[in-house]
């Protein structure tokens, strides 16, 4: 790829988020601006900013590179995850706007009254985010590697640096509009280029190969091996090795290589002849982590199948960046046509990174055996088209997968900057927030900086698998089930989703690396999801008298329209429709809301007085009451 054209194109999309992030900064009037900008944000804004933030490095590399090495069976990421969505729409979406909370501890909290169910999900919405952060920036990195061959680490760091400055200067205002613009910029990216691939495939007579049968080398190819694997031959093979093969040195000599596994050393190069079989390869040394969960797959592909769907079905609605975006909407009904818009605009993007797979498999055959396959998408429009076309659509490509990294990373370090700033620093607001921006990132920067990673998407489907675990149980019984506790909350977060955290970090340890067990821990929400709804339930039923009081109050706000839920009204099971002066109300913005725009102050009077806003316990707007009911008197 031509880096003369690449590098403009980046760096013209981190100049774009600034300024589109400096736009949502100017109109960032109030602190429920800052936090959830003003829970205002309309279903086209809030659906396109949405997919914005949910399709990540996985979804913009990683499934074309899945497909392209493992083939048809990897259409499931992108099924899995368009298909959370519809699972959010029945079971989650209106009630959890409803709910008036603004992150996922403060509905635990909200729902059971319980600081323990509170920290416990908030040290959950911690793990998740940076689990899912630390791809953004290893994908940035690649991205940049493969366009300049500068530094692993470099595209990371400038990711984590742009994202860092966006989100606590401009906070949900701001990064809507910036997940927006990025969300267009994204499917642009592929589909223009898409267009011409598809043209160019069809100029070259439309070939075709069956994902069954082994791909082969269309024209002699040079393969450099960064890192040492080993080679698979189902039949012997005669390449020109310049390096070390199986422990001797060769210098561009021919070599005929039998049938069977043979060791190449880091910094070989390999000369494939026009019309040979790809071999696969496993990798050798990789510090301890591992590369791909192909093993698994091939030893028990039902099982990994059946443990893909779950994860990304059940994982969409616990995932943090998602959850606090719906907490944006107006009202119940305005997050449900969110919703549904979401599905469409997400599900058109996911009809073009299987096209990428495929013709990766065609023109870029040996990056399933160099291991970087979630290249395959940046790499293609130079290899089919070449020329000035090539440079310029492959810098088109490489903007949209930075605007990938930066909006789905902006997301994730807002959500979990939130819980940070709430249940971790001894003081809270604006200010403090700023910090905990800089503490959500860090964490996951440091930890790229220091491992090396699974294929992107593979490493998304594991946080997936943890927020499938913890936050599905919590939010469908919570919201559906009456006699949900917290010791029953508490006590299903941790067994299904510390289970599901343990299998991925021995997964991501490289241990072990085959055979039943691998396949158990690499994709674990298959028996993680339901270990947690079976603790769940069973430790509510033993514990009944921990049904927190008012109960039938807090589902009927969950669930009838805000119109039939006036404050003072009577509601279902007892309870009236009032705030509870003890609801946990962090972000109090709706005290700055109240205010009309021309008695709110300006310049430094307004952020010294917004400073002092957030946390107070000012009496809530009704749009923006807690769901808990009154207390008792005397209680």
């Amino acid at each position: 790829m031509n880096s003369s054209y690449a590098i403009p194109a980046v760096a013209l999309v981190v100049v774009a988020t600034v300024l589109v992030g400096a736009f949502g900064l100017r109109i960032s009037r109030t602190t429920s601006d800052f936090y959830v900008a003003s829970r205002t944000v309309g279903p086209r804004l809030n659906a396109a900013a949405i997919s914005g933030e949910y399709l990540s490095a996985a979804s913009f590399l990683g499934i074309a590179g899945l497909v392209l090495v493992q083939g048809p069976d990897m259409l499931w990421y992108p099924v899995g995850y368009t298909a959370g969505y519809l699972v959010l729409l029945l079971f989650v979406a209106a009630p959890l706007r409803r709910s008036g909370a603004y992150t996922l501890p403060d509905f635990a909290e909200a729902r059971l009254a319980s600081r323990t169910v509170r920290r416990l999900a908030g040290t959950f919405v911690v793990g998740v985010g940076w689990l899912y952060l630390l791809p953004q920036l290893q994908g940035a990195g690649l991205t940049l590697t493969v366009l300049t061959g500068a530094p692993g680490w470099l595209g990371g760091v400038i990711v984590a640096v742009v994202v860092t400055v966006t989100v606590a200067a401009g906070g949900m205002r701001s990064i809507t509009f910036v997940q927006a613009f990025q969300y267009w910029l994204k499917l642009t990216a592929l589909l223009v280029p898409a267009i011409f691939l598809a043209l160019a495939w069809h100029g070259d007579g439309g070939p075709k190969q069956a994902f069954d049968e082994p791909a082969n080398f269309r024209e002699q190819r040079s393969v450099r091996v960064d890192a040492t694997l080993d080679l698979n031959l189902a039949s012997p093979l005669t390449v020109k090795v310049t390096g070390r093969v199986d422990g001797r040195r060769y210098s561009g000599t021919e070599v005929s290589l039998p049938m069977g596994t043979h060791r190449v050393e880091r910094g070989t190069r390999l000369v494939f002849p026009q019309g040979g079989d790809v071999p696969t390869a496993d990798r050798g040394a990789t510090g301890g982590m591992s590369t791909s969960l192909a093993a698994g797959r091939e030893e028990r592909p039902l099982y990994a199948t059946y443990g893909l769907i779950l994860a990304t079905f059940f994982g969409t609605m616990g995932l943090p960046h998602v959850v606090v975006r719906f907490y944006t909407s107006p009202h119940g009904v305005a997050a449900r046509r969110t919703t549904v818009a979401v599905l469409a605009l997400i599900g058109a993007f996911y009809l073009l990174p299987p096209l990428y797979g495929a013709l990766g498999r065609l023109y870029a055959p040996e990056l399933a055996l160099t291991g970087d396959a979630d290249a395959a998408v940046l790499l293609l429009p130079d290899r089919i088209i070449g020329g000035l076309g090539g440079d310029l659509l492959g810098a088109f490509v490489a903007g949209g997968a930075f605007a990938a990294f930066l909006s789905t990373a902006s997301g994730l370090t807002m959500a979990v900057a939130g819980v940070l700033t709430q249940d971790v620093l001894p003081t809270r607001g604006v200010r403090h927030f700023r910090l905990g921006t800089a503490l959500a990132m860090a964490a996951p920067l440091a930890a790229s900086l220091l491992v090396g990673g699974l294929p992107v998407a593979d490493a998304v489907g594991l946080a997936f698998a943890v927020s499938a675990s913890s936050f599905c149980p919590l939010l469908v019984l919570g919201i559906w089930w009456r006699r949900l506790t917290p010791p029953g909350a508490a006590a299903g977060m941790l067994v299904g989703g510390g289970s599901a955290f343990v299998a991925v970090a021995t997964t991501m340890a490289g241990l072990p690396v085959t055979g039943t067990l691998h396949a158990l821990l690499a994709w674990p929400a298959l028996w993680s999801v339901p270990l947690g709804f079976l603790t769940m339930i069973l430790t509510s039923l033993a514990t009944p008298g921990r049904v927190p009081p008012g109960t039938a109050a807090i589902l009927a706000r969950f669930h009838l329209p805000e119109e039939l839920v006036g404050e003072g009204r009577a509601l279902p099971g007892g309870g009236v429709a009032e705030p509870y002066a003890g609801a946990p109300e962090p972000y109090a913005g709706a005290a700055c809301d109240r205010v009309p725009p021309q008695a709110r102050p300006s310049g430094e009077g307004r952020a010294a007085q917004e400073d002092r806003v957030p946390y107070q316990s000012a009496p809530p707007s009704p749009g923006e009451r807690s769901v808990l009911p009154a207390p008792e008197a005397g209680s």
